[in-house]
């Protein structure tokens, strides 16, 4: 019997992720490209492809924001990034160029949060939605409902929401160039270097930043929690680890205070499933499937 190849990018901000993998959702094969222009990366993107003349069909999870809508004449470019070189990108149409088989398009969040629901189904979890977070050099969030992605005029800008600042935080104005002090401008990656002058791994978790951070990122658990009632948070990406999300739980528990039942924080608060930050990948191979088979 023929193994059905399918094809994932995760494409980041620093570097795509390209593989082949199986409906068993094995990868066969892997490379790193480093983002660079638009030109170079999608030229050798399409290039490694091309090693596999057997692909049936590829999902594409990448950076944003991106347009989802395929009514749009803009379906399938990257838009608006503050990545250089990279707005009004026609990702999509560039690779169609040279594959005529079904893609799947959608946002590097979006991806990872697919590839989790899929692989907790694989391991029984009765669950019908999760949401998925990174927390690394940006933040974002992606949610799957019976299997389908929330969102309809966009993907979700969960990075952005807006929060309660921590006392002890009321003078760190924020590092998003957009809003300042969103989500994103209080915990991601880069937040240790404006606030401590180093990075996040030299930091040690008993410095008082990380229980800062952890009373934002639980107050984004608990917006999520209270719109989209999932039946678990996912939380990836470089800054977070089991430690972390110890501190988290702690805080997430004085915030929803007992509002509504969400059952064990250490089953609904958790790291990803899918290790060495391959979210996304499976949940590429998992999409490229589900086109392949319309």
């Amino acid at each position: 019997m023929a193994i059905l190849q399918l094809g994932s990018i995760e494409a980041g901000g620093t570097k795509f992720v390209c593989a082949v993998g199986n409906e068993d959702y094995r990868t066969l094969d892997k490379v790193r490209i480093p983002t660079t222009t638009p030109e170079e990366t999608l030229d050798k993107t399409v290039a490694y492809f091309k090693k596999f003349p057997d692909l049936k069909a590829i999902a594409i999870s990448s950076f944003g924001p991106i347009e989802l809508r395929r009514n749009s004449p803009k379906y399938g470019f990257i838009t608006d990034t503050p990545k250089k070189g990279w707005a009004n990108t026609d990702f999509l149409g560039r690779l169609k160029q040279d594959f005529d088989i079904p893609m799947a398009w959608t946002t590097d969040v979006n991806g990872s949060a697919y590839g989790e629901y899929v692989t907790s189904t694989l391991f029984n979890e009765k669950i019908n939605s999760l949401v998925y977070f990174t927390i690394g050099t940006g933040v974002g969030a992606g949610a799957v409902i019976d299997g389908k992605f929330v969102g309809s005029m966009g993907h979700p800008e969960v990075g952005h929401v807006r929060l309660k600042r921590h006392p002890d935080d009321l003078d760190f104005p924020g590092i998003c160039p957009f809003h300042g002090d969103c989500l994103e401008g209080l915990v991601s990656g880069p937040t240790f270097d404006a606030r401590l002058g180093k990075p996040g791994k030299d930091v040690p978790l008993t410095d008082h930043v990380w229980d800062i951070m952890a009373y934002y990122v639980a107050q984004a658990a608990l917006q999520e929690t209270l719109l989209l009632r999932p039946d678990k948070i996912v939380f990836g990406g470089g800054v977070v680890s089991e430690p972390f999300l110890v501190k988290v739980r702690a805080e997430f528990a004085k915030l929803l205070n007992g509002y509504v039942d969400v059952g064990d924080l250490t089953d609904y608060i958790v790291m990803p499933l899918v290790k060495e930050n391959g979210s996304a990948t499976l949940g590429d191979y998992a999409l490229a499937l589900k086109e392949y088979n319309k």
